[in-house]
């Protein structure tokens, strides 16, 4: 447990630094899963490895051993854990908690309030059309999701600008992703150094659905023009919905659309699911010390003799071993009793 606990942090920081670069040179729709896909394991494993050192100091709380029955002398023997390394690591864990509950909060109150609009929208087709001379255009996720333009939008482009606009906003809606940007959003609400994870998986998802409208249309240079002037039309303008054919980093999407497609790579993929892999047999080997610490500690306080019990320090022996040796360890104190 003494290296192994740490490992998740250290996976976390690497990923942190390289994931984002990598993913904007990467084809876009397996860099939003493989982002998706290390955000929930490395928040796994940070929240895992801050309650592992956690325990470590809780543990040896003597109302806390009492209620446990283990021998705090015994595992603070074992333990590794320095008590200030636990301490931090109980105020963070209590940080993030606070902290996802108030993003998971907000996600639901933001998904409602997408499908109260989604239900308010004139027709029953996938398009809504708003009366509007503000240029806007984008995805809203509701049963079923729509897309929303306002006139003001369509007037900016052309027929071929417009199509390619339609087939942007509609792959956000077919690649569910708004539940990208949902996880990416709880993830660093848990885990801070995730965040820039989050803020690189919003440009993939605008990339994502680029390539599509752009294999959909058949016209590269055709979906970049729409997404450069759709940009400039609505800039100031504020956007109700995050996805939206203007979101991101215009520019850099533009430069992308008008080079060729990216190439197919497997080694970044590859080199991330070793560390996400490494990642987890870590975290569970440290689980497994910390389970094995706790027996150890059970077992040293079953095995103080009776008249040790009487001296030995509040909380740690005070039961004697008649108590501390629960329904787990009466079949072995059976076997030698006459």
């Amino acid at each position: 447990m003494l290296i192994s606990v740490y490992v998740p942090f250290a996976v976390t920081a690497v990923l942190t630094l390289l994931a984002p670069r990598l993913a904007r040179r990467l084809t876009p729709r397996p860099a939003a899963w493989s982002l998706a896909c290390a955000a929930l394991v490395t928040a796994v494993g940070w929240t895992g490895s801050l309650a592992l050192l956690a325990f470590t100091g809780i543990a040896q709380i003597p109302q806390v051993a009492a209620e446990g029955h283990w021998s705090v002398a015994a595992l603070r023997a074992e333990d590794p854990v320095y008590a200030v390394v636990a301490a931090v690591s109980a105020v963070v864990l209590a940080a993030s908690a606070v902290s996802l509950a108030v993003a998971s909060f907000r996600q639901v109150r933001q998904v409602a309030r997408a499908r109260r609009e989604c239900a308010g929208l004139r027709g029953d087709t996938e398009l809504a059309v708003l009366d509007d001379a503000t240029p806007l255009a984008f995805a809203l996720p509701g049963a079923p999701g729509r897309i929303v333009v306002s006139r003001g939008m369509l007037r900016c482009l052309a027929d071929d600008e417009r199509e390619a606009l339609l087939a942007h906003e509609r792959a956000h809606l077919r690649g569910r992703h708004h539940f990208f940007l949902s996880l990416w959003r709880l993830t660093a609400a848990l885990n801070p150094l995730l965040r820039p994870l989050a803020d690189t998986g919003a440009f993939v998802l605008e990339r994502w659905a680029d390539e599509e409208a752009a294999a959909q249309v058949g016209d590269r240079v055709v979906v970049a023009r729409a997404v450069g002037r759709a940009a400039l039309a609505s800039a100031g303008a504020s956007r109700p919905a995050s996805l939206a054919v203007t979101g991101g980093e215009v520019p850099q999407r533009v430069r992308a659309l008008l080079a060729p497609p990216p190439a197919r790579r497997s080694l970044p993929f590859l080199a991330g699911a070793l560390l996400l892999t490494v990642c987890c047999a870590s975290l569970a080997n440290a689980a497994s010390d910390s389970d094995r610490m706790v027996d150890s500690a059970q077992r040293a306080r079953c095995a103080v003799p009776v008249g040790a019990a009487s001296t030995a320090p509040t909380g740690d022996h005070r039961h004697g071993p008649a108590f501390c040796c629960g329904p787990h360890h009466r079949g072995e104190r059976g076997e030698h009793q006459p």
